[in-house]
């Protein structure tokens, strides 16, 4: 290409000389001399750009076979980087049946898939690399000499790593628990646990992407650890309103709905005597995934039935009291 840009710049070169002299002629009178001066410099210009043109054809035409080999090495190149990534394909899945088969937690599942897919593409990448001619222990030293300086710039990532590890190992949570990370102030359902960051759905199905090493390095609660919750509740009525009444309401409606687990300890009682209310603390187990509804619903029978009872629910007021002076 650099042979082209010259042949081209001579080429333009010769016109503009030819036309300065020719102007010079039509100006001044020059004689016929002039005018073959003028000639011969534009027929010299224009042979050594067909000198030009003709050496880079014979430069093309000299590595003509090398440009052919090379071409071909790229094109196999990619034939085998789409192949490869086939195969990666078919042993992803195979692994991943595997560990189904073996019932393994799914996080685990998702952590080994991440690590197999990163790993057998590093593989794939030098293989190619030593297809062209790259030699393996240039590669190696290149690698190492690039590991300093790559983990200089990506502790955070390497961090990320560490903690991935330590929660496949230590299991503060699996997929499908809902976690609140109590520093953070991030809360949602684990949906996906990746080698440097952990998937979490929120209650309004926004995807939150959380660094691991951020839940290694808080205190997290797992709301869903167990198989049943404590539902714990409090009301508070009026001073004047029957105590013993609106506790015995309360107690028929924890026995009677459905999501309360009976056998276990069922309690009704007096939290405090606040300013303006007698406050009633009420404390029952329901199946982790039914707390909320359970919740809920028991907020609105309570409120409801102490209003159809008249049981009052008192809110903050404050009374003054005026003092004339005499």
């Amino acid at each position: 290409m650099p042979e082209i840009g010259g042949v081209i710049s001579m080429f333009w070169e010769a016109l503009n000389s030819a036309g300065r002299f020719a102007a010079a002629a039509a100006s001044s009178g020059t004689t016929e001399q002039t005018m073959n001066d003028v000639i011969d410099s534009a027929t010299e210009v224009t042979a050594e750009a067909g000198e030009e043109v003709n050496q880079f054809i014979r430069l093309f035409q000299d590595n003509l076979p090398d440009i052919i080999a090379f071409g071909i090495r790229v094109l196999l190149a990619l034939v085998f980087f789409f192949i490869g990534g086939k195969v990666i394909s078919w042993i992803r899945k195979i692994v991943r049946r595997s560990m189904n088969r073996a019932n393994a937690d799914t996080g685990v599942c998702q952590f080994v898939d991440s690590i197999l897919k990163f790993g057998l593409y590093a593989i794939l990448i030098f293989m190619i690399a030593t297809k062209f001619g790259v030699e393996s222990s240039s590669v190696a030293a290149l690698i190492a000499s690039a590991g300093v300086a790559i983990g200089l710039a990506v502790q955070g990532s390497i961090s990320n790593f560490a903690g991935g590890i330590l929660i496949l190992l230590l299991k503060p949570f699996t997929v499908g628990d809902y976690i609140i990370v109590t520093g953070e102030g991030i809360e949602g359902t684990v949906k996906e646990i990746q080698i440097f960051y952990t998937k979490m759905a929120t209650v309004d199905n926004q995807t939150v992407v959380v660094p691991n090493s951020i839940l290694t390095e808080n205190s997290l609660t797992n709301v869903t650890a167990r198989p049943e919750r404590q539902l714990d509740l409090k009301v508070g009525i009026s001073y004047d309103a029957d105590l013993r009444k609106a506790k015995k309401l309360i107690e028929d409606m924890l026995r009677s709905d459905e999501a309360i687990i009976q056998d276990e300890d069922v309690k009704v009682f007096v939290d405090s005597l606040a300013d303006s209310s007698v406050v009633i603390g009420l404390r029952a187990w329901v199946p982790t995934d039914k707390y909320w509804a359970a919740r809920w619903r028991l907020l609105e029978e309570i409120k409801l039935t102490f209003d159809d009872e008249g049981i009052e629910i008192p809110y903050d007021q404050l009374t003054v009291h005026v003092k004339k002076e005499e």
